[in-house]
């Protein structure tokens, strides 16, 4: 019995979420039907859909689900210790210096190669 619950519950939900997909498109539609009609009318015909849409999919479990996962994520983001201005700068600085001396490297790898391969090789130059 408990499995059944749970498996309508979960057709519920995916109800509910096709339910805001398709007022949002109905949203859409109205939009522009509305061609003629003042831009406030249009504007408050779409918003009012979206609207609808965010209330019907914040209601179903996954739309409950996304929020709390939201809210976990926000207070992960708030435990992130930031580096400083002056570590970040000199952590810049780091990586610029590596990609110049790694460019230079390459560089000279290159001609390297193209040295011995053009001139003692083949003879080229």
């Amino acid at each position: 019995m408990m499995a059944q619950t749970s498996v309508e519950q979960e057709n519920k939900t995916s109800w509910m979420t096709i339910l805001a997909g398709l007022i949002v498109i109905l949203s859409l539609v109205a939009y522009y039907m509305l061609a003629g009609q003042t831009i406030w009318v249009r504007l408050a015909a779409l918003l009012g859909g979206f609207a609808v849409a965010i209330v019907i999919a914040a209601i179903s479990s996954d739309g409950k689900r996304f929020i709390a996962y939201a809210k976990e994520s926000v207070a992960e983001a708030k435990k992130v210790v930031w580096p400083s201005r002056k570590e970040t700068t000199q952590m810049t600085l780091i990586v610029f210096a590596f990609v110049v001396v790694m460019a230079l490297f390459l560089w000279a790898a290159d001609k390297l190669i193209e040295w011995l391969v053009f001139s003692v090789f083949l003879g080229w130059k």
